[in-house]
């Protein structure tokens, strides 16, 4: 029987194509629904929400070596940024690399299609902007380019005798693999050693070449951390060589928007005046040490600058003649 009573069925064919109707859903069957849906809809709430938490992955390249607090300021510029950029463009996730990486390495992975770093900090070049995207903010308002050579305590004196950049190009010079400023000494006519980081302070102290150029905000640390176990390492006393050297946040060129975030966060920070304060907080303590006014500037050429540099905007540059 098909039919009883009012009471209707669901259906399938029957008796040569006949369809059974459907009977009424009953209460238990309802219930049961509406939980399954509401499980459903409670899953997608949540897959949505922790996607929406975990927001952006903006990843770092990891320091070569543990611990090194070389980059501590970029970090620091990097998470304010992004904290002041968040109700814009949303929450943000700032974190290292899987491994510590050479400057030569993280480049070539921020130049490739399935790049791990989609954020890293470099000198600038023309090359360079040609192969990444570069955000023109001189970090550390360009004070990387005033340079206090690490030394052997015993080369003092030949330094001293370093009248001019003819007699400096007699000097031999020590850099990391890869590092930018390679190119602009060997293009000003210095033979350069290059090393790994951590061993260029010892072979520097065993006079394997004469001078290892830091930055200001550089030097001073590192003769502390580095002298016990070099002890005839020095920082020289007299000289002090310039050359323009912007060091910019570099992305990948198809990370637009995240270059967009990084330079909106900044230049809220110029704005309101964080991004002073973090220099000053990194860098004051290294000028006042530096003695600027007592040394003598030797100036080297810098071919490598794109004609983007913005060297005539001074509110971005380290001016001595202020401190």
């Amino acid at each position: 029987m098909l039919q009883s009573a009012g009471t209707v069925y669901a259906g399938v064919p029957v008796d040569g194509g006949a369809r059974r109707r459907r009977g009424p859903v009953q209460q238990g069957e309802r219930s049961v629904s509406q939980a399954f849906l509401c499980r459903i809809l409670l899953a997608a709430a949540l897959c949505v929400s922790a996607v929406h938490a975990e927001g952006l992955k903006v990843v770092y390249p990891a320091n070569e070596t543990a611990g090194d607090p070389r980059f501590n300021d970029l970090l620091e510029i990097l998470q304010q940024a992004l904290e002041k950029t968040q109700a814009e463009y949303g929450p943000f996730e700032l974190k290292a690399s899987a491994a510590g990486m050479t400057e030569a390495r993280y480049l070539a992975d921020l130049r490739s299609p399935a790049h791990e770093v989609n954020v890293a900090w470099t000198s600038t070049s023309i090359e360079k902007e040609k192969q990444l995207l570069p955000l023109r903010i001189p970090l550390r308002k360009g004070i990387l380019g005033y340079r206090i050579a690490l030394i052997a305590q015993d080369k003092q004196a030949l330094v001293d005798r370093v009248a001019g950049i003819d007699d400096l190009r007699k000097l031999s010079f020590g850099q990391g693999i890869g590092w930018g400023d390679v190119k602009l000494y060997e293009a000003n006519g210095f033979h350069v050693s290059e090393a790994k980081y951590e061993s260029l302070f010892a072979m520097v102290a065993l006079g394997r070449f004469d001078l290892f150029p830091r930055g200001i905000s550089e030097v001073f640390a590192e003769f502390e951390s580095h002298s016990r176990a070099n002890p005839k390492l020095a920082i020289e006393k007299n000289l002090l060589i310039y050359y323009p050297w912007p060091y910019y946040f570099f992305f990948n060129k198809q990370d637009v928007e995240l270059q967009k975030r990084i330079e909106s966060g900044i230049r809220r920070m110029m704005a309101d005046g964080s991004y002073d304060a973090l220099f000053r907080k990194y860098n004051g303590k290294a000028i006042e040490q530096a003695e600027l006014k007592r040394r003598r500037i030797i100036r080297i050429n810098n071919d490598m600058l794109p004609k983007e540099t913005p060297l005539n905007e001074p509110a971005l540059w380290f001016d001595p003649a202020r401190y």
